[in-house]
């Protein structure tokens, strides 16, 4: 498993969960906001809605937060966020990509830039390392949710492309045209999911070292910190021996 995946072990067993959930529900609203401002507040008819109140509810998200979010794009009062992809090298080479919702682009760009080159990286052209990702949907399940035939078999059923089960759970994959369609059948079999979310998949990894993953550790720490940023991914792997140090 590469990526966001095990980062999002790896935060788990750091046990930064209050400030990191925090930081989850604020983006989280945001991307409700954006979703509902954009098309219609029903999610019922609103693909992009019904996503982001899935991966909310995915989240633990209170359903007062997430109905606070809906109406603030219906009040008029939300501010214009524009979406921005940065894309740039970490630690020995490893591609990044940071995904930003931002009402000052200048802003942005500038605190993204900074934060590479403060933890070893440099911040790139786009497209410079967007050729090693695909873009799909991705559903995650926990592992008590079934053994990896049950899942696999739910996930043939559902329509989606690909499964990869571990100790840690079942991240399910699919077109990312195709999201929505195969989180709601997988729902009807599995139960509500941890995530459900379109994300960049790496097609090529670069292999870390401890002290490697250890910079690129803190450049994703830093760059999660930033309010303008949803969601970093990195095509790095992992040994389990380096993934155990952490």
């Amino acid at each position: 498993m590469a990526g966001h995946s095990k980062w999002a072990n790896i935060q788990h067993r750091k046990g930064r969960q209050d400030k990191i959930r925090a930081k989850i529900f604020s983006k989280l609203s945001k991307e409700i906001t954006i979703a509902a401002k954009m098309g219609d507040p029903d999610p019922d008819k609103n693909p992009r809605l019904r996503l982001a109140v899935k991966e909310a509810k995915g989240q633990s998200m209170p359903k007062d937060n997430i109905e606070r979010a809906i109406n603030k794009a219906t009040g008029g009062d939300s501010e214009d966020y524009e979406e921005i992809r940065y894309e740039g090298y970490g630690p020995n080479g490893v591609a990044v990509i940071v995904e930003a919702m931002t009402d000052n682009r200048n802003r942005t760009a500038s605190t993204v830039r900074s934060t590479f080159t403060k933890n070893g990286g440099n911040l790139g052209e786009t497209g410079s390392v967007g050729f090693m990702f695909e873009r799909k949907g991705e559903v995650t399940y926990p592992a008590e949710v079934g053994d990896a035939d049950t899942v696999m078999m739910a996930a043939i059923e559902a329509g989606a492309e690909d499964v990869e089960s571990s100790e840690d759970g079942h991240t399910i994959w699919s077109a990312d045209t195709d999201l929505n369609e195969v989180s709601t059948a997988l729902e009807a079999e599995l139960g509500e999911s941890e995530h459900t979310r379109l994300t960049w998949r790496p097609t090529t990894t670069t292999e870390m070292d401890l002290e490697s993953m250890q910079k690129l550790m803190r450049l994703i720490e830093a760059l999660e910190d930033d309010d303008d940023v949803q969601r970093v991914t990195a095509n790095f792997e992992a040994s389990d021996e380096v993934m155990e140090q952490l």
